[in-house]
């Protein structure tokens, strides 16, 4: 599928499904990180590795902003790209938290609305594990509906307050280091991953280097391009510690030593 194509597809379904982004050792360094974060944070769920980990995480800010992905978000955003937030969902097996209907713009302080999510698949994900479920189309009236306080175990404690057609959900598949790509009015979710395999994903929010995060010193982080004087605050790249950080191949080179 070629680039006109791709923003052709997204446009009308308001999500299109890339394989093979990234290669099988980025892929399995991710995996290897997820693991780490298991290892360094016990007391919080897989499912809620969130943005502010990364502020100290050398990796995490190799991976948000490896060229192939930038690659893949430049033909929606132009060439002056930032990361806005990122965070794994990393559902074990057995007992991984759905995510209930809803959409990613309801949550997000920005100015304007323009933002692309990255879903890059660290773990193949089926609908056996838990993969994301979307309502096509639902992007296009450009709305966003109410959403509601959840009781019970869910990613995100919080759904849509409106009745979704689950008839119309489709499953999407994604192949470990692929990407599926969706709108911020898209209608998606997750069930729970009651499977013998997890199913880690990895969702990246970029936003043209425009558009202002309505939150004090919330950190982005520059992905091409050039910044815009007085629009968000772009914090020096952590550094790679030894015992610190995870190691990953390059951690040792600028811009991490």
């Amino acid at each position: 599928m070629n680039g006109a194509n791709i923003v052709s597809r997204y446009e009308e379904d308001g999500y299109v499904v890339l394989p093979g982004v990234i290669d099988e050792a980025l892929t399995a360094e991710a995996q290897g990180h997820v693991e780490w974060m298991g290892e360094k944070y016990p007391d919080i769920r897989p499912e809620q590795y969130h943005h502010h980990l990364i502020v100290d995480d050398p990796f995490w800010i190799r991976l948000c902003t490896d060229p192939r992905l930038i690659d893949v978000i430049e033909p929606f955003l132009g060439p002056d790209i930032a990361l806005f937030a990122a965070h794994y969902i990393s559902k074990p097996p057995g007992d991984g938290q759905p995510v209930l209907w809803h959409q990613d713009g309801n949550y997000w302080p920005l100015e304007p609305m323009e933002v692309i999510t990255i879903w890059l698949a660290v773990d193949d994900s089926t609908p056996e594990n838990g993969c994301m479920r979307v309502i096509p189309g639902s992007h296009r009236d450009q709305k966003l509906y109410r959403h509601r306080r959840t009781e019970g175990e869910n990613v995100l404690s919080s759904e849509l307050d409106v009745k979704v057609d689950e008839s119309e959900a489709v499953d999407v598949v994604v192949p470990a280091g692929g990407v599926s790509l969706h709108d911020p009015y898209l209608i998606h979710g997750s069930e729970a991953n009651l499977s013998d395999r997890r199913r880690c994903g990895l969702t990246l929010r970029y936003i043209p280097t425009t558009t202002r995060i309505k939150r004090e010193n919330f950190p982005a982080y520059l992905c091409r391009g050039k910044t815009v004087d007085g629009i968000n605050h772009y914090p020096p790249l952590p550094r790679f510690r030894p015992g610190d950080h995870y190691p990953f191949k390059g951690c040792d080179l600028p811009p991490w030593n």
